[in-house]
């Protein structure tokens, strides 16, 4: 692992309640109109909270590059084909290791895989006592994306609890108070993760396997195959984002779609499903990147210096008037919520955006299909259930109508 100065995103936000970590909409907006283009002394970072600022700042790696001293995630896996710290033409090779298995026309072979999982997780919510609620964030929203990532790198799925573990350790969020105790977690994860996987990439390199990590021990990077460390560091990487995201997606869609009063729509016109998932990203999916000035500039009008951090508020683009017609408003039949910036833009556009999209449309459609309702629990209260000092649920419990 490789370390760099943290830039701590609460030290800018100043959100330090749960219930407030929860509903940051109210400070992206009030910074979209009065502070969009906003520099933190504190920290000496710049902050974007407009849509097409942190559009361009996503895109344009020329001004804006990921090969930065400063960050938000301060631990970089050792690989040389790491993605997330360099930017074309270096990016590109990287990216096209890995493109391939990702791309829709691979990711069809896989459609009967992921629905055999959903199909297998809706019986075992039909063994459960549904006149009790069931936390869907546990029995569902967490299972799918890990059994299918492991599967897809070829790692046993029924290790999912133990790769969720660590995943969960690696995403924690940094923060002043908890720094040191947070970082040895994440080593540790780190160490733990590693040491399950070289075995395993040491046999793929003897057999070869239809999977990624056997892909990755055959391929050449640079006129010479990628060691074995490198192939784990590749797989720890594909492994938590793999299932992070999609576990996230899909319980905030299970949590808007009930305390929206959508669901019943949604059932009679299973149509509209794919959209409304993707309103769900636009409206609620809390995500930060960071970039540095490359060169001196003012493209977006302001002087900026070169080596400067930046931050992009993507969650705050992606409730930009100026972008989406009311906003701030929840609304499934939105025309362009597939615009939104939760998978990011350009050449850093995420690599794995298709197949969560595919399991996102294959796990909604059949519980919607399955189930004829369901309902927050009682007395629920998201931010009383949230990561710690971070924005994403642990737990989600409804009470489900079959």
């Amino acid at each position: 692992m490789r370390g760099k100065e943290i830039i701590f995103l609460s030290g800018i936000s100043k959100l330090e309640t749960n219930e407030e970590r929860w509903n940051p909409f109210p400070w992206y907006r009030e910074m979209r109109e009065n502070n969009p283009i906003y520099f933190d002394e504190e920290q000496q970072v710049w902050n974007l909270f407009r849509y097409e600022d942190v559009k361009r700042a996503l895109s344009d790696y020329k001004v804006f590059t990921s090969e930065r001293e400063r960050s938000t995630i301060p631990i970089q896996l050792d690989s040389s084909i790491n993605l997330t710290s360099v930017d074309p033409p270096e990016h590109r090779k990287r990216r096209g290791l890995l493109a391939s298995a990702f791309t829709p026309r691979s990711l069809d072979t896989w459609k009967p895989r992921i629905q055999s999982v959903v199909d297998s997780l809706i019986q075992g919510l039909l063994a459960e006592d549904l006149s009790k609620p069931v936390d869907i964030y546990e029995r569902f929203a967490v299972r799918l994306p890990v059994t299918i990532i492991a599967d897809l790198l070829g790692v046993p799925n029924t290790d999912w609890e133990k790769i969720k573990e660590w995943s969960d350790i690696l995403f924690l969020p940094h923060h002043q108070e908890g720094l040191e105790e947070v970082t040895k977690q994440k080593a540790k994860a780190m160490k733990d993760f590693g040491e399950y996987l070289l075995p395993l990439v040491q046999q793929k390199r003897r057999q070869p396997q239809d999977d990624i990590l056997s892909d990755l021990t055959q391929a050449e990077y640079e006129g010479a195959k990628l060691t074995d460390e490198e192939v784990v560091g590749s797989g720890i990487g594909l492994l938590g984002a793999g299932n992070e995201t999609t576990t996230t997606w899909l319980t905030q869609c299970f949590y808007y779609f009930a305390s929206k009063g959508v669901y019943g729509e949604l059932r009679k016109q299973p149509e509209l499903i794919p959209q409304a998932a993707e309103e769900v990203l636009r409206y609620h999916f809390i995500a930060s990147l960071d970039r540095a000035v490359k060169e001196d500039t003012d493209v977006l009008g302001v002087p900026m210096k070169r080596g400067e951090a930046v931050i992009v508020w993507i969650s705050s683009a992606n409730r930009d008037e100026r972008q989406f017609v009311n906003g701030e408003a929840f609304d499934i039949h939105r025309q362009n919520s597939k615009e939104h910036l939760s998978f990011g833009n350009g050449q850093h556009f995420c690599l794995g955006a298709p197949l969560a999209r595919l399991e996102a449309q294959y796990a909604l459609t059949s519980f919607i299909k399955q189930f004829s309702n369901i309902r927050i629990a009682e007395g629920y209260r998201p931010w009383d259930h949230l990561v710690s000092h971070g924005f994403t649920l642990t737990s989600l419990p409804i009470v489900i109508e079959p």
